[in-house]
């Protein structure tokens, strides 16, 4: 086995313990400022990245840009907003990874080439992206960025003298991995959903007739739509500036492998899973089943707030247990800070989470949490909550073992790193702190999960689906190329 680094994180890893998102995508189609929309939808999105925002609009003739490092609130002034005019936009907010902080990768990307203009946002990671960025770059491009996105706009502009769809179609046809894209063009905005159908992508209807395409339905709440649907794997719409729109297939089916972290952590528990379910209600389920799994006498059970909030209401009920508030978050802390001296001891979640003393004083605390991926922050909590007096504490946690590394749009460390692949259960408790520790089986997992939907389980089993495996070495080390 791999050694473990037992030495504390400094604060900003602290921050950045859970695996972290890469981005969101909105699109608005056929209303008068579609821009404000869009931005509504991406304020919505926030929690999918909170490093750089982008707005790309079209008043018909030209596509305006406006985007910067910083969140949606503060990209966004009132002067930028008078910028974007136009009935069609499409939007982007970015999740910050290691290397790879610069304003000129904040999408969405917008290009002038032979084909006209175009603009592009993604969700999702490229796993063969050096080897096509290699290609490109051979045949004379230059890059503007490190992320992946741009060799889609490098491949439409090696195939301008053909159709624009023809040509985008080949260009996404040589991708592998995942890829939710919302594409502008002066006159239509494009949605397209990977083969495998790996990142999350939804399809709403405005009151007065347009559109709106967003990685999640708490986007079309903001915005006042009606959800109407999850785009399907390998699907494509076309929406044009008249009103027109499109659905079709333009690649040969493969089979799905929906990222099921989508529903344990990232999306928001007020969005819609697939088929209109609430993902605040697989959240309880999750929890129910983990208490069914991993039964224990305790006082009292709370939740690593906030995503972990329903899966502990779940525990709670199945459990008879009674379910509080022990853990508070605060909701304001930015992505640095100045680190204290180390006398100050777990600085990082402590700026992140304050105990509620009067919960847990001489309780038996049960503590939900989503996932453990170092195991550090997890360690600082039970030290948090043991200096606040509870007798005992044991963890429940609603994904199994996190033990290899995600290549399709999740930031996660190498494996060397992910506690789960080092340490046996024991092991991880100890490493922890805390008197018990249970992990929902990966048969618990599939059987609360919408049974219509294949998933990817690879960062829990190591099976990572047929062809879309990494390339080469250079893409394993996740380098810039990630959005």
């Amino acid at each position: 086995m791999n050694a473990i680094n037992t030495t504390d994180l400094n604060a900003d890893e602290c921050l950045a313990e859970m695996p972290g998102e890469e981005c969101g995508v909105v699109a608005v189609i056929g209303h008068p400022e579609a821009a404000k929309l869009a931005y509504l939808g991406l304020y919505a999105l926030q929690h999918r990245g909170q490093e750089s925002a982008g707005i790309v609009s079209s008043d018909g003739e030209n596509l305006i840009c406006h985007k910067n490092d910083g969140l949606v609130a503060d990209v966004f002034t009132p002067e930028a907003m008078a910028t974007l005019k136009g009935s069609l936009a499409i939007g982007h907010v970015r999740y910050s990874t290691t290397g790879a902080t610069r304003v000129t990768n904040a999408q969405p990307i917008w290009a002038r080439y032979g084909g006209g203009q175009v603009a592009v946002a993604h969700n999702g990671n490229l796993t063969n992206s050096e080897a096509l960025r290699y290609e490109q770059e051979q045949g004379g491009a230059i890059f503007q960025t490190t992320t992946d996105t741009e060799i889609i706009v490098h491949g439409l502009a090696r195939r301008t003298g053909k159709d624009f769809h023809e040509a985008l179609w080949e260009t996404l046809k040589k991708l592998k991995g995942a890829f939710s894209l919302v594409i502008l063009r002066p006159d239509e905005v494009i949605a397209v959903k990977d083969p495998r159908g790996f990142r999350p992508l939804c399809l709403g209807m405005l009151e007065g007739g347009g559109y709106v395409v967003s990685s999640e339905s708490c986007a079309l709440e903001i915005m006042d739509a009606a959800y109407m649907r999850e785009f399907q794997p390998g699907e494509a719409m076309i929406f044009g500036k008249d009103g027109s729109v499109r659905s079709i297939r333009p690649f040969p089916p493969e089979t799905e492998s929906f990222c099921i972290f989508e529903y344990i952590y990232f999306s928001r528990p007020d969005s819609f899973a697939r088929h209109a379910r609430s993902v605040s209600m697989l959240r309880a389920r999750l929890g129910a089943q983990l208490a069914k799994e991993h039964p224990v006498d305790a006082d009292v059970v709370i939740a690593v707030p906030d995503s972990s909030v329903p899966a502990a209401i779940g525990y709670a009920r199945e459990s008879g247990i009674p379910y509080d508030i022990g853990l508070v978050r605060s909701h304001y802390i930015g992505r640095t800070f100045i680190e204290p001296e180390q006398s100050i001891r777990d600085f990082g979640a402590r700026i992140k989470y304050n105990p509620v003393r009067a919960i847990l004083q001489d309780k038996r605390v049960v503590v939900v949490d989503d996932s453990i991926v170092r195991g550090t922050t997890s360690r600082k909590i039970v030290n948090i909550l043991r200096n606040a007096g509870a007798k005992e504490i044991h963890f429940r946690i609603t994904a199994p073992p996190w033990k290899y590394p995600c290549y399709f749009g999740i930031d996660t460390p190498e494996e060397s790193q992910l506690l789960g692949a080092n340490k046996t259960i024991e092991e991880m408790r100890e490493y922890v702190g805390s008197d018990s520790l249970g992990f929902i089986s990966i048969k618990g997992l599939v059987q609360v999960m919408p049974k219509t939907i294949n998933y990817c389980l690879a960062c829990f089993n190591g099976v990572y689906p047929e062809g879309q495996e990494p390339q080469c070495e250079f893409s394993k080390n996740r380098y810039e190329s990630h959005k």
